[in-house]
């Protein structure tokens, strides 16, 4: 009798696990949907320069994220280690200020496939976590998902790279280096709440109202869709979209995340489209294939290394 009750715990536990990691993954995947009206508010922000953007948008976010925490106790925050207020901090603060800089000195298309080479990159720097293993099916399905990620941002012309700013591309590659390594990092933090992000989002928005007042000139929005883009961003992709991607780096599939991110440039690509910008065509269908290929690969991966 012993041996069988012994049996049906860890049975349970494991279900339980499997169960928590899954919802987790479509918790964090909410962050790549918000993330995919990135671009379409950002134009209605117009003309916000990027600074005083950054710091309207991250003070919003850490704002309500705030008073999201106070319902179960601000005392949370007092257990949350400095170094991981340090890594959250400079993760989303040197991440938005490298990117933004690097589309400044290099305003290509090149810069944008190079800076979304962080979904690959937690794919691939994931194999170096406790607990996690690298299998072939994962590097097939994040490099279907580049390439469906490449048809879109790259040019069909034909244009070369060569004829983007040097620096504008080495920023641009800091930047998926910056991302990926802050998501990465975030899971040997796994035990630090996700309510820690609203600090992170507060002192983000502090360092950002200094450099604007630095390097920046203050434009304040010239209609209500203005203010209202800012609001969305605030709530959506640069404020709600932190939290949810907390909580998928920590606890969800880390490298079906990484592999699924590669949506972001397509959902954001059927946002512009659908919002007057730019137009449909063939390599659209098939970058949708790609990227929905790779993200299945990837999960099929998944499933083989929970399996065992």
């Amino acid at each position: 009798m012993t041996r069988v009750r012994t049996t049906r715990v860890k049975t349970t536990g494991v279900r339980a696990t499997g169960v928590a990691r899954g919802k987790a993954t479509a918790i964090g995947f909410t962050a790549v949907l918000m993330w995919a009206l990135l671009a379409v508010l950002t134009i209605g922000s117009a003309p916000v320069p990027p600074l005083q953007l950054n710091a309207l948008c991250f003070a919003l976010g850490g704002g309500l994220g705030l008073a999201w925490t106070a319902r179960r106790g601000l005392g949370v925050l007092r257990t949350v280690p400095w170094t991981a207020y340090a890594l959250g901090t400079a993760g989303l603060f040197l991440y938005h200020l490298v990117y933004f800089t690097a589309f400044r000195l290099a305003p290509s298309p090149e810069t944008g496939l190079i800076a979304y080479l962080w979904p690959l990159l937690i794919v691939l720097m994931s194999g170096l976590l406790p607990g996690e293993k690298l299998r072939p099916l994962h590097l097939a399905g994040a490099g279907l998902a580049l390439a469906g990620a490449a048809l879109i941002v790259l040019p069909g012309d034909g244009q070369s790279a060569s004829q983007a700013a040097p620096l504008g591309l080495a920023l641009a590659l800091l930047c998926a280096l910056i991302w990926s390594g802050y998501s990465v990092l975030s899971r040997r933090f796994g035990q630090v709440p996700t309510e820690a992000v609203a600090i992170y989002c507060l002192a983000t928005a502090g360092l950002s109202a200094l450099a604007h007042l630095a390097v920046e000139t203050t434009v304040w929005p010239a209609s209500p869709l203005g203010w209202g883009a800012i609001l969305a961003l605030g709530l959506g992709p640069v404020g709600a979209a932190f939290f949810t991607w907390d909580v998928g780096m920590k606890r969800g599939d880390i490298q079906l995340l990484g592999t699924a991110s590669y949506a972001a440039p397509l959902l954001s690509t059927l946002a512009l489209l659908a919002t007057g910008h730019g137009q449909a065509s063939a390599r659209l269908v098939l970058a949708a294939v790609l990227i929905a290929a790779g993200a299945g690969l990837a999960a099929v991966a998944g499933r083989q290394v929970n399996a065992r």
